[in-house]
């Protein structure tokens, strides 16, 4: 019975733990107490920060990182900048961007200016000439709204026949005269189109549909031009628009008859 105490004695917790941890407690609050009477070097603290600045760029950073550091460097006193901040952040790209626009925007007026100009130019002359060789009452001139080209236009009715592409023997004085104009400007861009209106061609008819027989009127057209007043194939265009453009409606007689027409374009040189 006497060994049995002895072992429980020995089993119980040791005494000397509590004692080592009140030395490690007294300790702690001592080396505080220490660090807390302590002064700074203030010149050696200066030191370490150039060392530490000149070594891996950290503390200046903060003062080059946004605005040579308007808001990091200095610190709280910038709050009351902020407000300034904001409102002039991206100030002078805004300015640059309106700036942009509005120089796009004189250039584009100057642009339709001279568009206007050379335009304005060959339509009096072309209407002088018009008057003068009794076509106004076979031809119509207008200008585009960029002023580009001045438009002729001739009725498909004078030059062919009904669902044909050869320009009747009748028309061929007419349209020389207009040729004769042409060659005023054969080193310009002249471009030709056939339009026609949106009925169908006859079944019989060697061209298929309005695609073909607009296309043909505008290749024939050009041929004569070509061949007989001395335009230049090089500033020559043609193309046919079939039914797809009309300038009046397909509903009356009328408006078909406005509809099957030659527009002859004239670009000026503003472009070229």
């Amino acid at each position: 019975m006497a060994r049995k105490k002895n072992d429980e004695e020995q089993s119980a917790g040791s005494p000397w733990l509590n004692t080592f941890a009140d030395l490690m407690n007294l300790l702690l609050c001592f080396f505080v107490l220490l660090f807390a009477s302590s002064t700074v070097d203030a010149e050696k603290y200066e030191e370490i920060v150039a060392s530490m600045s000149s070594s891996f760029s950290i503390f200046s950073g903060g003062g080059s990182a946004v605005d040579e550091g308007r808001l990091i460097s200095t610190g709280i006193s910038q709050l009351n900048d902020l407000s300034d901040y904001y409102n002039t952040t991206g100030k002078s790209s805004e300015d640059s961007s309106a700036s942009d626009e509005y120089e796009q925007s004189e250039a584009m007026q100057e642009l339709l200016e001279q568009n206007k100009a050379a335009s304005q130019a060959i339509y009096d002359k072309v209407s002088d000439l018009a008057e003068q060789k009794n076509l106004d009452n076979y031809i119509e001139l207008s200008m585009d709204t960029n002023y580009r080209y001045v438009k002729i236009s001739l009725s498909g009715s004078i030059l062919f026949d009904s669902g044909k592409a050869d320009i009747k023997l009748e028309a061929i004085p007419i349209f020389s005269k207009v040729g004769d104009i042409l060659q005023v400007y054969k080193e310009y861009h002249i471009e030709l189109e056939g339009h026609t209106d949106n009925v169908p061609v006859n079944i019989n008819n060697i061209y298929k549909n309005n695609n073909w027989l607009s296309s043909a009127r505008a290749l024939n057209a050009a041929t004569y031009l070509m061949n007989e007043k001395g335009l230049n194939p090089k500033t020559l265009s043609w193309t046919g628009r079939g039914e797809y453009d009309p300038v009046a409606s397909n509903a009356t007689p009328e408006g078909r008859a406005k509809n099957r027409r030659v527009e002859i374009k004239i670009y000026n040189d503003i472009n070229n």
